[in-house]
């Protein structure tokens, strides 16, 4: 990362902090605990030395401490117009409400990453996901109304209703989880709708790692013709991160002037290029709802440049989904992307037991004809040098998603 950027980030930060201590509770709170005060925080090395990391349940006990929405607000609570809450996929879902002000900082990364995938202004992009409270889904919609593309909401709508108006609009812009773009192609399968015939050239994706793994990208776009698949990442707690651009599949650009990103292991040091560690991110625009070096349990592969952070390779999974099977690290990325190396595959689910302390780790698969669990048990084994028993099941008895997909269960 150059020396300017970081100055650029630290300037900003510098203001942050201070505004921080000035109006938060919540970062007062820890900053008092942790002995710091702002004025021994002079530079990035300072702030990555002294300011304690932020964890997921250091937010939600201060929401159950102050409920119902905590205690980290800059403003007060009349100036809180949006609404947003997380997924609770790993925990109960949390509560977070931006101003106006930082919402238009939220839309304004997702432009930036609309810019990096070629989106241009006067496409029409269709948006397939029941909207709920999710921000990345709020944020994708009105930044891309925000920047000129004719917007189709598909909430509420059917697969196979979706599909016809994606058809039917002249879509070339579509959005949702790797999981459901594949739901879409199979639905126009048995459909009998040619997504040849579809205008879609971009199909930009999140919510899971599968848009940056090459096997996943491979089955999409040769489901989707003429689709090229772009990646993002983001989260509620510090909104759209990463994304990648147009003709340079397999890395997400984190945006370098919204973010301050530290890629750290397990012993809070710093992950050098090709290592692996968990992104810790600071959002450099959100001062309504302030996050200092929050750890967002997601591992990625980090290598720098002059603008900023690459994440080769995309998420690579989460911290705590690893699973270490007789010596071996499984992360949900990597089977993905060899379960997906196979086209005939059409849904899996990885089940996870724990026998006396040992863990065992069977495939359940959905195939369009027999014989494919050995197939797969045979990719498993070259990819990891570990048999891992599959079982091919029924079509039909494995879940289908359209948010984040759940395909790892532990019993």
């Amino acid at each position: 990362m150059s020396d300017a950027l970081r100055q650029r980030q630290w300037t900003v930060l510098k203001g942050l902090l201070e505004e921080s201590l000035l109006r938060s509770p919540f970062q007062q709170e820890r900053l008092g605990a942790a002995g710091v005060a702002v004025e021994d925080i002079a530079s990035l090395d300072d702030f990555t030395r002294l300011m304690p990391l932020t964890l997921k349940t250091d937010l939600a006990a201060d929401q159950a401490a102050h409920p119902p929405y905590g205690s980290n607000h800059t403003e007060s609570q009349e100036w809180y117009t949006r609404f947003c809450q997380t997924s609770g996929t790993s925990s109960q879902p949390m509560a977070v409400w931006d101003t106006a002000l930082s919402w238009e900082w939220l839309l304004e990364n997702w432009r930036l990453g609309y810019a990096l995938a070629g989106v241009r202004p006067g496409e029409v992009a269709f948006f397939a996901f029941s909207f709920g409270p999710f921000l990345g889904f709020w944020t994708a919609y009105e930044a891309a109304l925000g920047m000129g593309l004719r917007c189709i909401p598909g909430g509420g709508l059917g697969t196979v209703a979706r599909l016809h108006a994606l058809v039917r609009h002249r879509a070339s812009v579509l959005c949702c989880t790797p999981t459901y773009a594949l739901h879409l192609a199979s639905a126009a399968s048995e459909a009998g709708v040619d997504l040849a015939q579809s205008a879609v050239r971009k199909i930009l994706v999140a919510g899971e790692p599968g848009g940056s793994l090459p096997a996943v990208r491979r089955q999409l776009e040769a489901a989707w013709p003429e689709a090229e698949v772009i990646d993002h990442y983001g989260m509620t707690e510090v909104g759209p991160v990463a994304f990648a651009a147009s003709g340079a599949p397999g890395s997400l650009h984190v945006l370098g002037e919204r973010y301050f990103a530290e890629v750290l292991d397990p012993r809070g040091q710093p992950v050098g290029e090709g290592g692996t560690g968990e992104l810790v991110l600071t959002p450099l625009g959100r001062s309504c709802w302030p996050l200092f070096r929050y750890k967002t349990g997601d591992l990625v592969r980090p290598r720098w440049t002059e603008q900023g952070l690459l994440l080769d390779g995309g998420i690579l999974g989460r911290a705590d989904d690893m699973v270490i099977v007789r010596g071996v690290n499984l992360y949900p990325g990597a089977v993905e992307d060899v379960v997906r190396g196979i086209p005939e595959i059409q849904e899996y689910r990885v089940r996870v037991t724990d026998g006396a302390g040992l863990l065992q780790v069977e495939v359940e698969i959905e195939a369009s004809a027999g014989g494919f669990a050995r197939v797969l048990e045979a990719a498993l084994e070259r990819a990891f040098s570990l048999r891992i028993p599959v079982r091919e099941v029924p079509y039909g008895t494995l879940p289908r998603f359209e948010l984040k997909a759940r395909r790892w269960v532990r019993s």
